[in-house]
């Protein structure tokens, strides 16, 4: 069973494609508090938006340069709730583009496999298998934007390709297996006598 909520960058919350215009991404926050944008206008050299996914920026102008004196540090999340599942089943496997680098990926804070540190004009991979908890999680993305004059845009677009999990049965579903593991044995005991 796929993880409910974790959504590629630039989905509506019911998980549908924003296929134009600039809005405000649904699913992911920027530094746990704000929602970053979903711009329809970003840098030319960028890997083009389309309907799997889109960047999120910190303002609304793709295109608008950031961080002119100093480095600036954003941390994109998205926050996914697993409730109860059997340990050990949950996994994904994604990739991101950065402008300019992801220093970290954390899963409920703790650094996930990531295949390098991203770059603008191609995907890179990251995965996790282990680190997920009962009931919430978050997956973090830590952006270092490096300081530049001028023409200095900065975002993050993320692709989740797979992911998995088991849930732990509700108890109406281990009634109806007991009681359907008990017609099977009665059956098989009547078979047993009749022969």
């Amino acid at each position: 069973m796929a993880i409910p909520g974790l959504f590629n960058s630039g989905r509506l919350a019911n998980n549908s494609a924003v296929t134009t215009g600039t809005v405000q991404e649904q699913n992911w926050f920027l530094n746990g508090i704000s929602r970053p944008w979903n711009s329809g206008s970003i840098n030319g050299a960028w890997l083009a938006n389309n309907s799997v996914s889109r960047w999120m920026t910190p303002t609304s102008n793709g295109n608008q340069s950031l961080d002119p004196i100093s480095n600036g540090i954003y941390t994109y999340s998205i926050a996914f709730d697993l409730g109860k599942f059997v340990p050990g089943t949950a996994s994904f496997n994604g990739r991101f583009a950065s402008d300019n680098t992801v220093t970290s990926i954390l899963l409920n804070g703790t650094q996930i496999t990531q295949a390098g540190l991203g770059t603008f004009n191609q995907w890179t991979s990251f995965s996790a298998g282990t680190g997920f908890v009962g009931g919430l999680n978050t997956l973090s993305f830590r952006l270092l934007n490096l300081a530049q004059a001028n023409g200095n845009p900065s975002g993050l677009r993320v692709e989740i390709l797979s992911s998995a999990y088991e849930p732990v049965p509700e108890p109406a579903s281990w009634t109806m297996m007991i009681a359907g593991f008990g017609m099977v044995g009665t059956i098989l005991r009547r078979r047993t006598a009749m022969a």
